[in-house]
C-alpha cells in the first residue's frame, strides 16, 4: 500500500509530503495520526531546523475523505468529539512547532487542507492555487481549524467565507494574508521557497525558537506592565544565551555566525 506521507530531511531540511493524489490528498484519521507523529519526531529532531509541508497531484489537500465521513456520520457525539480532538492536535501540533513551517501549496486547499496552510508559519502557492472552507456545504463548521485561519485572514473575511463556503483564488489567499508569497508557476514558487529558506538558515536557530514563542505570547495582548515586563525577560534571556552572544560578537567581528548553513 502506497504511504500517504513521505518524509525527507536534506541537511537541515524536513520535507513533508502528502502522497495521496488519488484522492486529493485528504484526510482521514489513519493520516491525520501520521501527520501528528511526523510533526512532533521533526520537531525533537535537532537537525532539523526548517520544516517544508507540500503535496503531490493536483491538490494540496481536499480536506476530509468521503469514507472518513461515512464512518463519521455513524458516530455518537461522544465518538464525533473523540475523532475531532484527533484533527485538533494536529493543528495544534503543527502551529506549536519550534521550528519554523512553510507550506507549499500547488493546487486546491479545502476545508482542513485550509488548516494545514493557515498553521504554517509563511506560506507560498501559485495562480492555480484554490482555497475553500467548504464546511456549512454539507452542514458542518470549520472548528478546530477555525483560531489558525482567523489568525491569517482576520474575523472580518471569516464572517464571509466561514458562511458562504464560497471558493477564492490565489489573488484572493494572498491579499487576506493566507498566502504570503505569489507564484507564477511552480518552479517559481520552490524559487521562493529557497529564498524563504536560506533566511531561515542564515538566523539563529534559537532566535528563530525564541520569536515564535514571542509572537504567541504578545499576539492580541493589552499592553501592560505584565507583557512589557515579559518581554523585557526575553530579550534578557536571548542576550545572555550563547547564541545571542555568538551572534552579536559574529555581527561585531564581522565573520558569519556559526549557525549559517553555507548554500
Amino acid at each position: 500500500m502506497m504511504s500517504q506521507t513521505l518524509i525527507e530531511i536534506d541537511g537541515a531540511i524536513g520535507i513533508v509530503t502528502l502522497n495521496n493524489p488519488d484522492r486529493h490528498n485528504a484526510f482521514d484519521d489513519l493520516l491525520i495520526s501520521q501527520l501528528t507523529n511526523i510533526f512532533k519526531s521533526l520537531d525533537a529532531n535537532d537537525a532539523v531546523r526548517v520544516v517544508i509541508l507540500s503535496a503531490v497531484g493536483k491538490s494540496f489537500s481536499a480536506g476530509a475523505d468521503l469514507n472518513w465521513m461515512k464512518r463519521m456520520a455513524g458516530y455518537s457525539q461522544d465518538e464525533n468529539f473523540r475523532d475531532a480532538m484527533g484533527l485538533a492536535e494536529l493543528m495544534h501540533t503543527l502551529h506549536g512547532m519550534t521550528k519554523p513551517t512553510i507550506a507549499r501549496v500547488q493546487g486546491a486547499a479545502y476545508g482542513g487542507g485550509v488548516g494545514l496552510v493557515a498553521c504554517c508559519d509563511m506560506a507560498v502557492g501559485t495562480q492555480a492555487s484554490t482555497f475553500s472552507l467548504s464546511e456549512a456545504k454539507i452542514g458542518l463548521i470549520p472548528a478546530v481549524i477555525s483560531p489558525y485561519v482567523m489568525a491569517a485572514i482576520g474575523e472580518r473575511a471569516a464572517h464571509r467565507y466561514f458562511l458562504t463556503a464560497e471558493r477564492f483564488d490565489a489573488s484572493e489567499a494572498y491579499r487576506l494574508g493566507l498566502l504570503h508569497e505569489l507564484a507564477q508557476s511552480e518552479e517559481e514558487m520552490d524559487d521562493r521557497i529557497n529564498e524563504l529558506v536560506t533566511a531561515l538558515l542564515a538566523c539563529s536557530p534559537n532566535a528563530v525558537r525564541e520569536g515564535k514563542s514571542l509572537i504567541a505570547a504578545v499576539a492580541n495582548r493589552s499592553i501592560d506592565d505584565p507583557l512589557v515586563m515579559d518581554t523585557a525577560q526575553r530579550i534578557a534571556r536571548v542576550r545572555a544565551s550563547d547564541e545571542g552572544r555568538e551572534g552579536v560578537g559574529a555581527f561585531l567581528e564581522k565573520r558569519k555566525a556559526r549557525w549559517v548553513v553555507e548554500s
